[in-house]
């Protein structure tokens, strides 16, 4: 007999006879004549009981059983007369396909994230990360989804690099030079390398990805990027994934306007396609998230400029541990006050100084900004981060410069500027930081199925 899922069983509106499921064993209560297990495949949230009589040939080993025993069972699909379950499965037929220890970690029903991240390899067969990483593969699912429907092509972005996107320098070598020679030599001789010179793990698939718009229009990347950041804080881990979409003849105002629609559009697949994980969210990690998820699906998000944003900080009386000044970069508590209590949603900023953006950001006419934007939302601070992008050659020739970067290194870059340049715009979404907002998790590591942070890659 085909196995059925239990997701699929749970919405049959009849019996199809007898049918088998295959899962593992959540909870067990036992009686003289019969006992109770709830299973639960993966395919969802909820469980489907199973009646296990004692005239089974195997009661005796059935009652054996332990939580998170693996089994396949056999039965009618029977309406339940218990509250808040539509169907049971009177056991025909119970076959044990591993008998989990009692030493098994996950016995209680409630555990700390601490713990679980400690077994980040069983984490996801509880509740809320068994509804945390549907919820990420359908995210990534609808990603794509919308841009087949907006007509853009996907690009799958080189994860070795020789450039720094970001001029951040926080990159990961990559290198297949032997450390017993680098160490004779006092030195790494990148000559002698693979490539013949520097390599990293990327930081972004941006520069890539104006190449491929700068042909076939509109493109995006979706795929991990790494950085050497030794931080341990709940925003940031070593490899996450980001979503890049570039676009020619795009200006930074339909730049934000496609980032809006982006938002919206995956905020509504979430509570259409996945209403029972959202509603473990809700109800187990944060009661406001009906409000934001109202907030982000029916409010217009704000735009503001980051001059008007240092104004609105310095006049705003809130004390911050961090002064605002111009010139600086807005941190995490002056992103979420903007956000959460001045605007009350989500709020688009632009034109920051030249001084504290990277070099392929377009200059504005006056001279001192760019045509940066970040989007800033409730609860997370900065989750898009973009801009125009600077398709004039000698202004990009002239912030390169300033910003002392070997253009020699960018000639390919430097090449779409010179053939056929025109206007075009982009921005990153960490898809993380996004789940985090939609979920109300509110540590990066426990939206990503192994995070890799400073000091640990066990799994």
């Amino acid at each position: 007999m085909e196995r059925t899922k239990i997701n699929v069983l749970l919405n049959l509106e009849k019996t199809p006879g007898p049918v088998l499921i295959k899962g593992w064993v959540r909870t067990k209560r036992d009686s003289k004549e019969f006992c109770f297990l709830e299973i639960n495949d993966g395919s969802c949230l909820k469980n489907i009981q199973v009646i296990a009589q004692n005239d089974l040939a195997n009661y005796p080993d059935i009652q054996t059983i332990t939580t998170g025993t693996s089994v396949a069972v056999t039965g009618p699909l029977s309406p339940s007369p218990g509250k808040g379950q539509k169907w049971e499965v009177p056991a025909t037929d119970i076959d044990i396909i591993s008998l989990a220890p009692e030493s098994y970690p996950l016995q209680k029903k409630r555990h700390s994230d601490e713990f679980l991240r400690t077994i980040a390899h069983l984490r996801p067969r509880t509740n809320k990360y068994g509804a945390g990483f549907r919820l990420r593969s359908e995210m990534a699912f609808a990603i794509h989804k919308f841009y087949k429907e907006q007509g853009f092509r996907y690009l799958t972005a080189p994860l070795i690099t020789g450039s720094d996107c970001e001029g951040a320098g926080e990159m990961f070598r990559v290198t297949s030079l032997d450390p017993k020679t680098v160490k004779e030599q006092g030195k790494m001789d990148f000559t002698a390398d693979f490539f013949g010179q520097e390599s990293n793990l990327t930081v972004s698939g941006q520069l890539s990805a104006e190449m491929f718009a700068l042909a076939l229009g509109d493109v995006y990347t979706f795929g991990p990027t790494f950085r050497a950041e030794n931080s341990n804080t709940s925003r940031h881990v070593a490899e996450f994934w980001m979503l890049e979409p570039e676009m020619a003849f795009c200006d930074l105002k339909e730049s934000m306007d496609h980032g809006e629609t982006l938002v919206k559009y995956l905020t509504r697949h979430a509570m259409e396609e996945c209403p029972e994980d959202m509603a473990l969210f809700t109800s187990f990690v944060d009661k406001s998230l009906p409000k934001r998820i109202d907030t982000l699906l029916n409010t217009p998000f704000a735009r503001i400029s980051y001059t008007q944003a240092i104004d609105i900080l310095q006049k705003s009386n809130k004390k911050f541990d961090f002064k605002v000044d111009y010139g600086t970069d807005l941190q995490s508590e002056h992103e979420r006050f903007l956000a959460e209590e001045y605007f009350k949603t989500p709020v688009f900023l632009t034109d920051y100084p030249k001084e504290i953006k990277p070099f392929y950001m377009r200059v504005n006419d006056d001279g001192k900004t760019v045509a940066a934007v970040d989007l800033l939302v409730p609860q997370i601070g900065e989750l898009i981060g973009g801009s125009q992008r600077e398709e004039r050659l000698a202004v990009l020739k002239n912030r390169m410069a300033e910003m002392n970067l070997p253009m020699e290194k960018y000639w390919w870059y430097l090449d779409s500027r010179r053939f056929g340049s025109v206007p075009h715009s982009g921005f990153g979404m960490g898809f993380e930081r996004f789940l985090m907002m939609l979920t109300g998790i509110s540590n990066i590591r426990d939206v990503i199925p192994f995070p890799r942070t400073p000091g640990s890659i066990d799994f």
